[in-house]
């Protein structure tokens, strides 16, 4: 297997290939997701690819009804919220991310603490084509 940078633009190809990576600092074990490659916790710059489990728990949530462009463009408004949030992850990184499979209409329904399960959101046409990171309930 090819080592990739610590750069954006490989975080996007494993999404592509619908793996969740994360960087893990081989000094202080700390992850990082979006993956960085100079660990914020000690500084060590020795960082390794680790593939998540995609299992979490919701840590916090915004139900959105006016939102950007983008989102507009794909179906979400006042009648159509979307949800995103944090998810801690069971290996102890947290990720922002879009949530699906939950009453984004009703959100005195969802609840912190919920069990997520990672799934990938493929948005666009040929090379506007985009994977995006989403959770939804186990």
């Amino acid at each position: 297997m090819i080592e990739r940078p610590f750069s954006d633009i490989s975080y996007e190809q494993y999404l592509d290939e619908e793996q969740l990576m994360s960087s893990r600092c081989k000094r202080c074990g700390t992850f990082f997701l979006p993956p960085r490659p100079i660990c914020m916790k000690c500084h060590g710059n020795e960082m390794e690819w680790v593939k998540m489990g995609g299992k979490g728990k919701l840590i916090t949530f915004s139900c959105i009804a006016v939102g950007p462009t983008f989102m507009m463009q794909n179906g979400y408004d006042r009648k159509h919220p979307y949800c995103v949030g944090v998810v801690e992850l069971e290996e102890g990184a947290r990720v922002v991310a879009q949530f699906v499979g939950i009453d984004t209409s009703k959100p005195e329904t969802i609840r912190i603490g919920l069990p997520l399960t990672v799934t990938y959101l493929h948005k666009g046409v040929g090379q506007n084509l985009r994977t995006f990171v989403a959770f939804k309930p186990l």
